[in-house]
């Protein structure tokens, strides 16, 4: 069975096929190139894989970055989807300081005119900040300047909550906290359901209602 017909199977080994790409060059270079399949099960499941390995063995995805960079030039929302995931990922391990040349690109995708890739920059913010504590005030203004983009009031409201899932992850290491608290708290008041429920979530575990 080809690579291509188990990527095909709902219920395939993404951790075996990843593997497989492991070693063997042909495997990997067909697992790049389903990401950008019409199919969409060839499609997660290709992203899976190359997921997997971005984590579990990023020294050997890493040299591809700049293919994984152009995807965020996509008109395809799930291809910016998926680089934002696997830049996110790779940016922990990003010993040539690939990420810094990136930044605009990648933040600038919370105006994007679709609320994806906006929400999934939110969702891996954290990843970032841990690697690149240096960036921690430039990140933190793109993410608390959401209300400047084109979204909607509604999307604006949903991809706030995203962002305070993110910076549970790395509240921590902030050093600018009372920033974070300060537009933590006024989601409280937030139009969307799950925003608020966030807010309200994050206040409680850093002890700051």
């Amino acid at each position: 069975m080809t690579i291509i017909q188990k990527l095909r199977e709902k219920d395939t080994d993404f951790k075996e096929n990843a593997l497989n790409a492991l070693k063997t060059e042909t495997i990997f270079s067909e697992l790049l190139e389903a990401l950008t399949s019409k199919e969409d099960t060839v499609r997660s499941n290709s992203f899976q894989s190359l997921l997997y390995l971005s984590e579990e063995y990023p020294e050997r995805v890493y040299p591809h970055w700049d293919y994984f960079a152009g995807l965020l030039t996509s008109r395809n929302a799930y291809h910016k989807y998926i680089g934002i995931y696997i830049i996110a990922v790779l940016a922990q391990h990003d010993e040539e300081r690939k990420f810094e040349s990136l930044f605009d690109m990648y933040f600038g995708l919370l105006d994007d005119k679709s609320v994806i890739p906006p929400s999934h920059i939110a969702r891996n913010v954290g990843k970032i900040m841990k690697t690149h504590s240096h960036l921690e005030e430039e990140i933190i203004n793109r993410l608390l300047s959401i209300d400047e983009t084109q979204h909607e009031p509604g999307r604006k409201a949903l991809i706030k909550g995203y962002i305070i899932e993110a910076f549970h992850d790395c509240f921590g290491e902030i050093k600018d906290k009372k920033r974070i608290i300060d537009f933590v708290r006024e989601q409280t008041e937030s139009e969307s359901p799950k925003t608020r429920k966030a807010a309200k979530e994050f206040l409680r575990r850093w002890d700051h209602e």
